[in-house]
C-alpha cells in the first residue's frame, strides 16, 4: 500500500456517487498512518473551487461533513483529501460525486398510460387466516405492463447527460434501444404517499445528435401490486404513472432539459401482466422490436394522461439499489410427473433464468417456486397463500433459441418446476439472486462447518430480505417489519455495509409515523395497511407495540454504535421524542385489565401510571413453549397474553435510555438528563409491580427474564437470583431454546455476563429443537421463522424458511468468537476477547469498520492457542488474553496463551 495515498474514498458510506441523496454530504477515507490533520477540498469540472476545509487538525477521517456554500443540485464533483501524520507526512486521494434534484428542482409531471380495469381484491387477517378467496389470480384481474415512449431531439451530442426517474409502480428505463443502468425493480419500495424515490443514471453515451427516444416499460410493483400478508392489491393506488426529467449539458454549456409531458405515448407490451407475488406472464409473440429506437413508427399508440399529482414528494435514492448479485446453477432433480423439478442448492430471493430451444410458437412454459420439498421429496409450496401464485409464464416465440428471465417480479425459493416442456427436453437454468447492492463487509469461519453454515445461513437471510428495504421474508410477505429490523440490525452491520440502506428505511419510518407520536409496525406503511388494521380487533388490528414501534430508536442507536454516525440521531431524535411522549400518554392513561376497578394505594397507581403496560401486543412473539402442540390459529395469541404487559414497559424504558444517550450525544445535556430520569423512574416502578423479593417474575418463560436483565429493569441486589431463574428455566427445557423475536439477541450474552457462559456455549451446539444447530443439521441454507419449520421426518411446516430475524445470534459470534466487539461508536475504540473455549480449534474472520477491517485469527496449540490480531489505523484495540490486557498497535501482531480449559463438542 503506498503510505502516500488515500484510499477507499467515500460520499455518504458510497464509492463516487452519482447523485447524493443530501445537500450536505460527508466525506470519509482510510490512511495508513495516524492521522493528525487534514484537508478537504471540493471542485467543480471546470476546476472551479466550491469549498476548502483548509488544513485541519483533526483525527477524523470518517464522515467528515461539508461545509461550503450549498451545492447546485444536478452538478459532477471532484473532491480531494489531504493527509498528515505527526512527522508531517502527507498523503493524498481524489474521487468525485454528484448532486441530485430535489423538488424544488421538479417541473415534469406524472403521465399515466391508458391501463386495463383493474378488479381491486383486498382481505383482511381474518380471510387470511381462514384461507377464504380464490387460490390463484386469474389473468383477466392482473393488469398488461405498459410502455412509453418519448422522441427527445437533440441539437448536437452532449457532453454530460443525466436521467432523472421514478414511477408510482416499477419501471425499466431504456435510451435509444439500450437499456438505462442495471438495478431492477426501481424505484423500489416507498411510503409512496409520503416520499417516491428518484434514480439518477448517466446517459451520456447513448445520447447522440438528431432524434432520441426515452422508453420506460411500467408495471404494478409495490405501488399497485400484491403485497403484505394478505396479498391485497392496489395498496397504495390503483393506476400506475412514471415521471422523469433528461438534463443534457453541451459542449458549450448550454443546458436542455426535456421531461415527462403529454407527447408520451403508450401501449401494451408484451407482459400480459406482472406482479411481485402472483408473478408475470411474458408473451414473446408479442414482443415489440425496437419499440424504444428512434426508427419505430409509434403512429398508432396512445397519448398519457398528463395528472395533477404533486411531485412534492420526490425525493433523491439513497444508498444502493436492487440488481442481480450472483448467479446459481440449477440442476434437475426428477420429473415428478406434472414437471421437471430444479434445484438451486440454495434458499434465494430473485427469479429463473431459462435457456431452451425448439419450443413451439405459442407453447406455454410455466416456472412455479418453492423454498422446500416435501419429506418423500414431492413438490411443496411454502405458504404463499392468497394472491401468491409465486408462478412465472413464458409464452414462446418459436424462433429457435429462446431465452427468459423475469423482470418485473421476484420469489423466494431454491426449487422450481418447469411445466409445458415436451418429453426430452432439455433445462439450461440459473437462479438469479437479487438483492439490495450491499457491499459484503464480515468475513467468520471457524473449524466447525455446522457453525460456519450457520454463519452463511444468516448471510443468505440477510440477502434475500435486504431487497429494497429490509423484509421479513421474500415469498409471504415482503413486507418490512418493524421488529425484523430492529433485532437484526446489529448482525446486518457485520455483514454488509447497511448504513445507507437502513437511513433509507428509517426515512421511511418517519414518514410513516402518525401524527399522535405512534411508530407503526411495518414500514413502508401502506393507507390500505391502515384501513385494515382499523377494521381488524387482536393482533390484526394492532397498529404500534412494543418491540416492532421502538425501533425508531433501536436502529438508529445500532447505526451510530457501529458506524460513528451522529446524523442518524440527529434525523431521528424527534421521531423517537414524539413516540417517547406516545408511551407516556399510553401509560398515563390506563390500567392492566387485572387491576382495572381494583383499588390501588396511591403510591401503586402512581407506579402502574408510569408504565406502558396496556393495550395489544406481540409480546415476545413465537416463543416456542407457548406454540407447541397447538394449531398456528390458536398458539398464536399466547405469548402476545402472556408477554405483552411485561414486554412494553421493559422497552419503554430502554428507548427512554438510548434517547437519553442520543440527546447526550448531540449535545441537548438538560434534555438527556431528564430521559434519564425518567427512564429511572419506569425501571423502578416495574420492579416494585413485577420482580418479587426472590427474584421471579409473574410469568415462567426465559424472555421475559432475559430481558430483564438485559434492559436492566431488575435492582442490583436481585440481578444474581433473576439469573439463577433464568438458567432454571433453560435447564427445564432440556438446555434449549425458549426465547421469542424480542429476547433471543438478549439471551447468549445475558448468559455469559451473569457468570453462565458454558450455558451459552451449550445453547448454541444444542442439536435439538428448538435450537440453531437443529436448522442446520436438518439442511436449511437459510434461517427459519419457526424454529420447527421442518420436522425432524423432514415433513415441512407451512412457514417461511428465509425470516432473518432469529439470525442475530451472529452478531454474537462475531463478538464473542471471535471476539470483536466496539467499545466506542464506530469502533474507534475495540476489545478483542475471543472464546477460546467455544469448541472449535480455529476461527479467523474480520468487520470492516469506518476505518479499516479489523481482522482475529486464532487457533489452539497444544495446551495453549494463538492469537493474530489485524487492527487498522485510527482505532485503539486491546486484546484481553489470558488474564491480561494488551495494548494493540495498528498493523498485525500475533499472541500466545498457555494453558487455556478446552471444551469440544
Amino acid at each position: 500500500m503506498d503510505q502516500r495515498r488515500c484510499h477507499d474514498l467515500r460520499v455518504e458510506h458510497l464509492h463516487a456517487p452519482l447523485a447524493v441523496a443530501t445537500s450536505v454530504p460527508r466525506f470519509s477515507w482510510l490512511v495508513e498512518h495516524e492521522q493528525t490533520a487534514y484537508r478537504l477540498t471540493v471542485r467543480t469540472p471546470g476546476g472551479e473551487l466550491v469549498w476548502d476545509s483548509g488544513r485541519t487538525t483533526s483525527a477524523a477521517t470518517s464522515l467528515v461533513p461539508y461545509a461550503g456554500t450549498p451545492l447546485r443540485s444536478d452538478t459532477d464533483h471532484t473532491w480531494t483529501v489531504e493527509s498528515w501524520d505527526a512527522a508531517g507526512t502527507c498523503a493524498r486521494g481524489v474521487s468525485r460525486f454528484g448532486t441530485g434534484l430535489s423538488a424544488a428542482d421538479w417541473t415534469a409531471p406524472w403521465v399515466e398510460p391508458v391501463q386495463d380495469a383493474t378488479v381491486l381484491e383486498r382481505w383482511s387477517l381474518q380471510d387470511w387466516i381462514r384461507g377464504a378467496g380464490p387460490a390463484t389470480a386469474a389473468e383477466e384481474r392482473l393488469r398488461s405492463v405498459q410502455l412509453l415512449r418519448q422522441r427527445i431531439h437533440l441539437p448536437e451530442s452532449p457532453v454530460r447527460g443525466r436521467l432523472y426517474a421514478t414511477a408510482h409502480g416499477v419501471y425499466q428505463a431504456s435510451l435509444n434501444g439500450e437499456p438505462v443502468g442495471d438495478e431492477v425493480l426501481a424505484p423500489g419500495s416507498d411510503s409512496y404517499r409520503h416520499r417516491v424515490s428518484v434514480q439518477a443514471y448517466d446517459v451520456t453515451a447513448p445520447l447522440r445528435a438528431g432524434e432520441n427516444v426515452l422508453g420506460i416499460a411500467l408495471a404494478d410493483g409495490w405501488w399497485a401490486g400484491r403485497i403484505g400478508l394478505t396479498g391485497s392489491s392496489a395498496q397504495f393506488g390503483d393506476r400506475t404513472a412514471a415521471t422523469w426529467q433528461l438534463h443534457v449539458e453541451l459542449a458549450d454549456g448550454r443546458r436542455i432539459v426535456c421531461g415527462a409531458d403529454g407527447d408520451v405515448v403508450s401501449a401494451p407490451g408484451p407482459w400480459r401482466y406482472a406482479d411481485l407475488f402472483v408473478g408475470e406472464c411474458f408473451d414473446a409473440r408479442g414482443a415489440i422490436p425496437d419499440w424504444d429506437g428512434p426508427s419505430f413508427d409509434a403512429s398508432t399508440w396512445t397519448p398519457v394522461r398528463v395528472t395533477d399529482e404533486p411531485t412534492t414528494t420526490l425525493v433523491p435514492f439513497a444508498g444502493e439499489p436492487v440488481r442481480r448479485l450472483h448467479e446459481l446453477p440449477m440442476c434437475v432433480l426428477h420429473d415428478d410427473g406434472e414437471g421437471i423439478v430444479l434445484d438451486a442448492g440454495q434458499v434465494i430471493a430473485g427469479r429463473v433464468r431459462l435457456r431452451l430451444s425448439g419450443l413451439r410458437a405459442g407453447q406455454r412454459v410455466t416456472i412455479e417456486h418453492t423454498e422446500t420439498l416435501a419429506a418423500d421429496g414431492a413438490w411443496f409450496v411454502n405458504i404463499v397463500g392468497i394472491n401468491k401464485d409465486q408462478t412465472d409464464v413464458y409464452i414462446a416465440a418459436g424462433t429457435g433459441d429462446e431465452t427468459y428471465e423475469p423482470v418485473f417480479t421476484y420469489h423466494g425459493f431454491r426449487y422450481a418446476r418447469i411445466r409445458g416442456l415436451d418429453a426430452g427436453m432439455r433445462v439450461d437454468a440459473a437462479a438469479v439472486v437479487i438483492g439490495s447492492d450491499l457491499e459484503p463487509t464480515g468475513t467468520f469461519e471457524t473449524s466447525d462447518p455446522r457453525l460456519n453454515r450457520l454463519h452463511e445461513n444468516v448471510v443468505w437471510s440477510q440477502r434475500g430480505n435486504f431487497v429494497s428495504v429490509p423484509t421479513d421474508c421474500p415469498q409471504r410477505e415482503k413486507v418490512g417489519w418493524t421488529s425484523d429490523a430492529q433485532v437484526f440490525a446489529p448482525a446486518a452491520t457485520n455483514n454488509a455495509r447497511v448504513a445507507s440502506f437502513f437511513t433509507r428505511w428509517l426515512a421511511n419510518l418517519r414518514a410513516d409515523q402518525l401524527p399522535d407520536g405512534a411508530v407503526p409496525i411495518t414500514s413502508p406503511r401502506s393507507p390500505f395497511d391502515a384501513e385494515a388494521a382499523a377494521a381488524a380487533d387482536g393482533v390484526g388490528g394492532i397498529v404500534s407495540a412494543a418491540g416492532w414501534s421502538d425501533a425508531i430508536a433501536f436502529v438508529p442507536w445500532t447505526l451510530y454504535e457501529r458506524y460513528g454516525d451522529e446524523r442518524v440521531l440527529a434525523e431521528n431524535i424527534d421521531a423517537i421524542l414524539a413516540w417517547i411522549e406516545w408511551q407516556q400518554r399510553a401509560a398515563a392513561s390506563a390500567l392492566p385489565d387485572a387491576l382495572s376497578g381494583a383499588p390501588l394505594s396511591p403510591e401503586r397507581e402512581a407506579r402502574q401510571r408510569l408504565l406502558w403496560n396496556t393495550g395489544d401486543q406481540f409480546g415476545d412473539w413465537l416463543a416456542p413453549s407457548t406454540m407447541e402442540g397447538r394449531p398456528v390459529h390458536e398458539a398464536i395469541g399466547i405469548a402476545p397474553a402472556l408477554t405483552g404487559e411485561l414486554v412494553a414497559p421493559m422497552f419503554q424504558a430502554q428507548t427512554l435510555t438510548l434517547a437519553a444517550r442520543m440527546t447526550a450525544v448531540l449535545g441537548r445535556d438538560a434534555e438527556s438528563a431528564e430521559l434519564a430520569a425518567r427512564a429511572r423512574a419506569v425501571r423502578a416502578a416495574f420492579a416494585a409491580e413485577y420482580i418479587d423479593e426472590y427474584g421471579d417474575l409473574p410469568v415462567r418463560l426465559q424472555g421475559v427474564y432475559t430481558l430483564a436483565l438485559a434492559f436492566d429493569m431488575v435492582p442490583d441486589e436481585l440481578r444474581a437470583s433473576v439469573a439463577d431463574r433464568l438458567v432454571e428455566l433453560v435447564h427445564e427445557r432440556g438446555d434449549r431454546l425458549d426465547t421469542g423475536f424480542l429476547s433471543v439477541p438478549y439471551l447468549l450474552d445475558v448468559l455469559c455476563d451473569t457468570g453462565h457462559r458454558d450455558l451459552a456455549r451449550r445453547l448454541l451446539w444444542q442439536s435439538e429443537m428448538p435450537s440453531w444447530m437443529y436448522e442446520v443439521d436438518a439442511g436449511a441454507t437459510t434461517i427459519w421463522e419457526s424454529w420447527d419449520a421442518v420436522a425432524p421426518d423432514g415433513t415441512p411446516r407451512a412457514t417461511s424458511l428465509n425470516h432473518y430475524a432469529f439470525g442475530c445470534v451472529d452478531d454474537w459470534l462475531y463478538r464473542r468468537v471471535l471476539g470483536i466487539a466496539p467499545v466506542r461508536p464506530g469502533y474507534r475504540h475495540v476489545v478483542i476477547e475471543p472464546d477460546l473455549e467455544i469448541g472449535v480449534t480455529f476461527a479467523r474472520g474480520s468487520v470492516t469498520t469506518p476505518y479499516g477491517a479489523i481482522g482475529v485469527d486464532w487457533a489452539l496449540e497444544g495446551a495453549g492457542a494463538r492469537v493474530t490480531c489485524t487492527v487498522p489505523h485510527g482505532v485503539h484495540a486491546e486484546l484481553r488474553l489470558g488474564g491480561r490486557s494488551i495494548h494493540l498497535p495498528p498493523g498485525s501482531s500475533t499472541h500466545h496463551c498457555a494453558p487455556v480449559a478446552l471444551q469440544h463438542n
